[in-house]
């Protein structure tokens, strides 16, 4: 996926991280697409002529959906022509979006076709009629802004800070640290945050290092995984190695010499 540029309207700042697409012209072409845990659920809209497949679970996807929350190494997989586009939300937008437990979200995608509550379809063949990026996401934000409005799930300020402190400190934070910060038990805490994210405060702390260490891996001059795993806040090597290959299925090394070669 690439990240693409495009203005967040100020109503849809604090739901929305950024916009991601992608496509392939070659008839031919068989695209995977990893999705290793990052923290961030997200809604695509794909155009295919043999549809989009969740891999391992090899399971056919909808033309729109909400993907939530990623914690076992998974991927996309789509043979020939396609085209999507991703507006990927912060951790907790999933929740104000369809107000269902978000934890049903991990690891899954939920058909946002099968929605009744609003003109679902209305969406889906605007979104198919235009080819023009632009109006494809302003088509998304619409959508979002009719989902926000339905549900009006209240905003808890708490766990929004919450999650702003995990990912400024890059996971690397003590969870009795967390909730003296917001002024919040550990338990209170947890249980807010398993609401609003389908996670424990930790385990989203623990994504969120995973992320910084392997955006280091590919972006940083390093002499050592060492040196990687110690700069990311692990205890020592085989503690890194560990989580890395727990959220990817690979080493880093391996990760790497992958990485390297494409």
């Amino acid at each position: 996926m690439n990240q693409t540029k495009f203005i967040i309207d100020d109503d849809l700042a604090p739901y929305v991280n950024c916009v991601m697409i992608g496509e392939s012209l070659d008839a031919n072409s068989h695209t995977n697409i990893p999705l290793y845990a990052d923290g961030y659920p997200g809604i695509m809209f794909q155009k295919s002529k043999n549809g989009f497949y969740l891999l391992p679970k090899n399971k056919k996807l909808s033309e729109l959906f909400l993907y939530g929350q990623t914690l076992h190494p998974t991927s996309l997989d789509v043979k020939g022509l396609h085209r999507y586009v991703v507006v990927q939300l912060y951790p907790f937008a999933s929740k104000y979006l369809l107000n269902i437990n978000p934890k049903v979200l991990n690891d899954e995608c939920y058909d946002l076709l099968q929605i009744e509550y609003i003109d679902i379809e209305t969406f889906r063949r605007k979104l198919i009629e235009t080819e023009n990026l632009n109006e494809q996401i302003i088509i998304i934000s619409d959508l979002i802004r009719q989902l926000i409005k339905f549900h009006k799930v209240s905003i808890n300020n708490k766990i929004n800070k919450a999650i702003s402190i995990i990912l400024n400190t890059k996971g690397q934070i003590r969870i009795n640290e967390l909730s003296n910060s917001i002024f919040m038990t550990e338990r209170t805490l947890e249980r807010n945050f398993m609401s609003y994210v389908g996670l424990s405060p930790k385990q989203f702390s623990k994504i969120i290092q995973f992320q910084f260490s392997i955006n280091k891996l590919t972006k940083s001059a390093y002499d050592s995984l060492l040196e990687i795993g110690l700069d990311s806040g692990f205890s020592d090597q085989s503690h890194f190695i560990r989580t890395f290959k727990k959220y990817t299925g690979q080493t880093p090394s391996y990760y790497l010499n992958k990485f390297d070669q494409n």
